[in-house]
């Protein structure tokens, strides 16, 4: 009995195609899977932009838009639609914001009293200004006047010089124009003083600021009751007192304009109690 000649099978090469295919289809189900998230989180994209323009405009500070928002439970959004979405609301933001400083950031009636006392100042106290001897700051506080030490006091003096006194006048009667309170504020530098007058820096700096209130009240006719006196010793430097420079700079006597809109407890934390100012000599300082 002849037996049937066995035939020889033959390698199938093709094989990895099946692993192939199972990685094709693992990795079309990731993208898949991506893009179904990509679409949840545009929709709250969606749903957010809607949320943020109804709150605006129950503020009334946007137009109410023709723009059509999804509801929470409507379908995804496109891409596409997401994107026009979005920069619609951004335009519409950013006109508002460009026209929002002339309404909302215009200057308070009080703000507009210390640029106008400043530039006013400013022309009286040219030459001052231009030397160096007078410096002016707006702060929280209102307008800051800073009579330096080299352009008014001889070094450890109380006593404004003679030729200084014309500057003063013309500061004392551009205040007098405005219904504003005064702090006088004395300021040195962190060097010691003793001398049988001054102990301390503290009294030199009381010194100085009751002097200028001083001649505030007796020569040019301030009220007392808008002025207060104080001395800070070197205890609120505007500059540093490692140098020459910096401590020139912090010898001073500063005269605080309060602004109407600073709170009615304007001092500073630090403050020291106000000095005591003897009742105005008949003859003058």
């Amino acid at each position: 009995m002849s037996r049937k000649k066995k035939h020889a099978e033959h390698v199938n090469h093709e094989r990895w195609l099946v692993s192939y295919a199972d990685f094709i289809t693992l990795l079309f189900a990731f993208f898949v899977v991506m893009f179904a998230s990509a679409q949840v989180d545009q929709r709250k994209v969606g749903r957010l932009a809607m949320a943020i323009q109804v709150a605006f405009q129950e503020l009334g500070i946007f137009e109410t838009s023709n723009t059509h928002m999804p509801l929470a439970n409507s379908e995804p959004m496109p891409f596409s639609t997401v994107q026009s979405v979005e920069n619609v609301a951004h335009t519409e933001s950013m006109s508002q914001v460009a026209g929002a400083p002339k309404r909302q950031l215009s200057p308070s009636p009080e703000q507009g009293q210390d640029f106008a006392l400043r530039s006013q100042l400013k022309q009286a106290l040219a030459k001052e200004l231009l030397r160096g001897d007078v410096d002016l700051a707006l702060t929280r506080e209102g307008l800051v006047i800073r009579l330096r030490e080299v352009g008014f006091f001889d070094s450890g003096s109380p006593t404004i010089r003679p030729q200084s006194i014309d500057s003063v006048a013309r500061i004392a009667g551009i205040l007098g124009q405005y219904p504003v309170n005064v702090r006088i504020e004395g300021h040195t530098d962190n060097v010691p003083i003793h001398t049988g007058r001054f102990p301390s820096n503290w009294e030199l700096s009381t010194t100085r600021a009751t002097e200028i209130t001083r001649l505030f009240i007796t020569r040019f006719g301030f009220s007392p009751q808008r002025l207060s006196a104080a001395g800070f010793a070197e205890f609120h430097p505007v500059s540093e007192n490692d140098t020459p420079d910096g401590r020139a700079a912090n010898r001073r006597v500063d005269i605080v304009v309060h602004s109407a809109a600073a709170s009615s407890d304007a001092a500073r934390p630090e403050q020291v109690p106000q000095a005591g100012l003897a009742p105005p000599h008949p003859s003058g300082p």
